[in-house]
C-alpha cells in the first residue's frame, strides 16, 4: 500500500507558528511534528513477559539566531501549544527583538525508498505472538544443549512533518518491523549465547522475507557451536570478515568521524584530510539513506532533506564528510540528508543512515583461501570508537580459526582491537558478495535505527584480545 502523505498540523498553522518563531529576530526556525506508534512483545521460555503499545505525539520547535540555538516542546499540537512553543524557543535563542516576517510554505513531496504491503497494526496481537511461539518451538529443537530461548518481536509507524522558515513543508511515513531470538546452550564449557534478528523499513511482509524459523535456528546454531569453542588466540593476525557482519566496524571505526559536527569541532582524526588516501584503493564508502528497505532507509530526514546517495571514500580517497542542515548552512553548502533525530523531543544532529562498503572483485572462499592463517568473523557484537583518534574496540561473537587457508575449530567471544585509518589502510582483498545488517546506533544519548554492511574483506592484521597465544 501507499502510505498517505502526513498533514499533522494544518500548513496555514504552521506558517503562523513559523512567522511568531521569526518575531523575536530569528534566523531561521523550524517545526518538526511526529506521531509515532509502536508495538513489543517479549517471550522468555515460552511465556509472554511483555506486551506493550505505545502512542506518541508532539512537536519539537527550533529557532536559530547566529551561533545560538533555541529549542522547546510540546505534546499540545493545538496552535496554541504551538504558537507557545516557538515563543518559548525563540526567547532562548534571543531575547527582545522586533520585527515581522512572515513564512509561505510550499509542499515538497518525496518518494519513499519501498512500498509497505501490510501495515503492523492490521495485524492481530495473538498473530505476533505465535511468531514468537514457533521461534522457540524450533530453537529448542536444534538441540537438547539449548536450555533457555527468548524471543522479541516489535513494529513502530513514524509519521513526521516538517516545516522551515525557508518555505519547506513535507512529511514523511515510515514503518519498521523486528523480529529476534536469543538462545542459551549449556555444555562442558559452560553457557554459550547466540542471537540472531531481521529487521526492515517494512511491514508484516517482513516474514515473507525472511522466516521466523530461519532466524531462531541461526541463534541456536550459534549458541550450539560455541560449546565447542577453543579460546581466541592473542595478538596480531588477519582477519577476513565475512560479508555483512563487519559492517558495524566501519559505521564506528570511521563513519562518526566522518559526521560533520565532529568535523567542524576538530574533533575527528579526518578533520582536513579531504582529497587525502585514507583508506586501501579497493575502500569505497557510502552513506545512503535510499538502498530500499534496509533499516536506516528513508524518504527524508528529520530535517526535511530528501535522502540521499554520498559517497564518502571513493577509491581509498576521502571525498566528503556527512551534513545535517545546521552544519551545512555554516560552510554555505547543502545538507546530505544526514540530519536525524530519536523523537520530537531531540534537536537533530549529524547521523549515518544504512552506511556500507561497495563489493569489489574477488571470490570470497580464495580471500579465505589466500590466508594461511587468521581468524575469520563470522559475526560481531557491540563496539566503541574514539572519534578523535579513530580507536575502536569490538566484541566477536562467532569467529573461527584460519588454518592453512581453511576455516577449522570455533573460537570463543574475544575483543577485537584496532584503528579506524590503520584498518581501512590494512585492507588488501574485497569479495564480490554483499549484505547488510540492522543496527542501533547511539550517540548523545540518542538512539536511531541504521544499517551497515559490507562484502567479505581481508584486513591484514588486527589485534585479537584472546587468551591463547596467537
Amino acid at each position: 500500500m501507499t502510505l498517505t502523505e502526513p498533514s499533522l498540523v494544518e500548513p496555514d498553522v504552521l506558517e503562523r507558528v513559523l512567522s511568531s518563531s521569526l518575531r523575536h529576530g530569528g534566523d531561521f526556525a523550524e517545526v518538526f511534528v511526529e506521531d509515532r506508534t509502536t508495538t513489543g512483545i517479549a517471550l522468555d521460555d515460552r511465556r509472554v513477559e511483555e506486551l506493550s503499545s505505545g502512542h506518541d505525539r508532539g512537536a519539537g520547535i527550533r529557532v536559530v539566531v547566529g551561533d545560538t540555538t533555541g529549542f522547546a516542546h510540546t505534546s499540545d499540537l493545538s496552535e496554541a501549544g504551538l504558537t507557545a512553543a516557538a515563543e518559548a524557543a525563540a526567547a532562548v535563542a534571543r531575547q527582545g527583538g522586533g520585527g515581522v516576517r512572515k513564512v509561505a510554505l510550499e509542499l515538497v513531496t518525496v518518494r519513499p525508498p519501498n512500498e509497505v504491503l501490510v501495515l503492523p497494526s492490521e495485524v492481530a496481537k495473538g498473530t505476533k505472538v505465535e511468531l514468537l511461539l514457533r521461534a522457540d518451538d524450533v530453537a529448542r529443537s536444534r538441540s537438547n544443549s539449548i536450555v533457555q530461548v527468548s524471543a522479541g518481536y516489535g513494529d513502530s509507524r513514524r509519521r513526521i512533518q516538517v516545516a522551515n522558515s525557508d518555505g519547506l513543508l513535507t512529511g514523511d511515513d515510515r514503518v519498521r518491523t523486528r523480529f529476534s531470538v536469543i538462545c542459551v546452550a549449556s555444555g562442558d564449557t559452560g553457557m554459550q549465547t547466540g542471537y540472531e534478528t531481521t529487521a526492515l523499513t517494512v511491514g508484516f511482509e517482513l516474514f515473507e522475507q525472511r522466516s521466523v524459523e530461519e532466524v531462531a535456528e541461526e541463534a541456536a546454531r550459534r549458541a550450539v557451536t560455541k560449546l565447542t569453542a577453543r579460546p581466541a588466540p592473542a595478538g596480531v593476525l588477519p582477519i577476513v570478515l565475512q560479508r555483512g557482519s563487519g559492517g558495524m566496524l566501519f559505521h564506528e571505526a570511521c563513519g562518526h568521524g566522518l559526521e560533520a559536527d565532529h568535523i567542524v569541532k576538530d574533533s575527528s582524526v579526518y578533520t582536513g584530510r579531504i582529497g587525502e588516501q585514507v583508506a586501501s584503493p579497493l575502500v569505497t564508502l557510502v552513506d545512503d539513506g535510499t538502498v530500499g528497505p534496509n533499516w536506516g532507509s528513508l524518504a527524508i530526514d528529520d530535517e526535511g532533506h530528501p535522502a540521499q546517495r554520498n559517497v564518502l571514500i571513493e577509491n581509498g580517497v576521502l571525498v566528503d564528510y556527512m551534513w545535517d542542515g545546521l552544519s551545512a548552512r555554516k560552510k554555505r553548502r547543502g545538507s546530505s540528508g544526514n540530519g536525524r533525530r530519536e523523537s520530537y523531543q531531540d534537536l537533530p544532529m549529524v547521523r549515518m543512515t544504512n552506511t556500507f562498503l561497495l563489493p569489489g572483485s574477488e571470490d570470497p572462499d580464495e580471500i579465505v583461501a589466500a590466508t594461511p592463517r587468521g581468524v575469520y568473523i563470522a559475526h560481531l557484537g557491540g563496539g566503541q570508537v574514539n572519534t578523535a583518534t579513530g580507536d575502536f574496540v569490538f566484541g566477536m561473537t562467532e569467529a573461527y580459526l584460519i588454518e592453512n587457508g581453511r576455516i577449522t575449530e570455533p573460537l570463543r567471544d574475544a575483543n577485537l582491537i584496532g584503528n579506524g585509518p590503520d584498518v581501512l589502510g590494512k585492507i588488501d582483498a574485497v569479495g564480490n558478495d554483499f549484505d547488510m545488517a540492522p543496527g542501533t546506533c547511539g550517540k548523545d544519548g540518542q538512539s536511531v535505527p541504521v544499517g551497515s554492511g559490507q562484502p567479505t574483506l581481508r584486513i591484514s592484521g588486527v589485534t585479537i584480545g584472546g587468551t591463547a597465544g596467537a
